[in-house]
């Protein structure tokens, strides 16, 4: 099995297992309905684990765009590959998203409300600030790469480095998921979104396009965030391009800033 291929697989399964529970949570008539935010953040970084050992000896077990782009960046990836896994990664959750809709498929009909089914397949906010959105992804992904990183530098007992991994991710949820339920993954966003857009629904509304930049372009930009971040604390170094990830970071945050003390 190729590198590609395992990206492929562990995304998919990432997010089959982790749609599927917001599936199961919000979709009427669910067994799992309203079990609450809880149950969708311990599912979502037991997914993680699933997916990492599932493909870990194969590909690494990026399973997002972001940590493959951070990894990059800091130089324990070859750039000429990132291509090949993004691509892997977005048909990955696209195939995983159609797998969930297959999965819950008398339960569309059932459900009337179009967020609702929306948010089966991608993220949205909270409340809805542009700004604001786009500095909780840029935030939740800086700790999901620094911490991946950070990890990697410790020495753990054998096969136990998914499983941190995985709680990392049920803390992000937990303390930062609930601004704009941390995608903090291009292709656990995008790829879902494509799906939700070309299946056959019932009543499914529109796939809102306006927002959909958001948790693609802050989870790369937090990547590279925490890619800096480590590169600065555990290497002693700091490349030029980090300080220019710096700068649109506060200008985000300022920016939001400002926009909600005028409202």
């Amino acid at each position: 099995m190729t590198p590609y291929w395992g990206e492929f697989i562990g995304t998919m399964l990432l997010i089959l297992l982790g749609d599927g529970v917001v599936a199961g949570v919000i979709l009427k008539s669910s067994k799992a309905e309203n079990a609450g935010w809880t149950v969708i953040t311990i599912a979502w970084g037991l997914a993680v684990v699933m997916a990492i050992y599932a493909v870990g000896q194969i590909s690494g077990a990026h399973l997002n765009p972001a940590v493959t782009i951070g990894l990059a960046a800091e130089g324990s990836f070859d750039w000429e590959k990132v291509p090949g896994y993004m691509l892997a990664q977005l048909l990955g959750a696209i195939v995983g998203a159609k797998l969930v809709w297959l999965h819950y498929l008398p339960h569309w009909k059932r459900t009337h409300d179009q967020a609702t089914k929306l948010a089966v397949f991608c993220t949205g906010p909270a409340i809805r600030s542009t700004w604001s959105n786009l500095f909780s992804e840029i935030m939740g992904t800086f700790v999901l790469v620094g911490g991946v990183l950070f990890i990697g530098a410790n020495k753990f007992t054998d096969g136990l480095n998914p499983i941190v991994v995985g709680a990392l991710v049920v803390s992000i949820g937990m303390s930062l998921g609930g601004t704009t339920g941390y995608a903090i993954n291009p292709a656990r966003d995008l790829g879902p979104r494509i799906a939700h857009a070309l299946l056959p629904i019932a009543g499914k509304g529109g796939s809102d396009w306006a927002y959909s930049w958001i948790p693609v372009v802050g989870p790369i930009i937090g990547g590279l965030l925490g890619a800096a971040f480590y590169c600065a604390a555990f290497k002693v170094q700091c490349q030029p391009w980090a300080w220019l990830v710096f700068l649109v970071f506060m200008a985000v945050g300022t920016i939001a800033w400002f926009k909600e003390k005028k409202a």
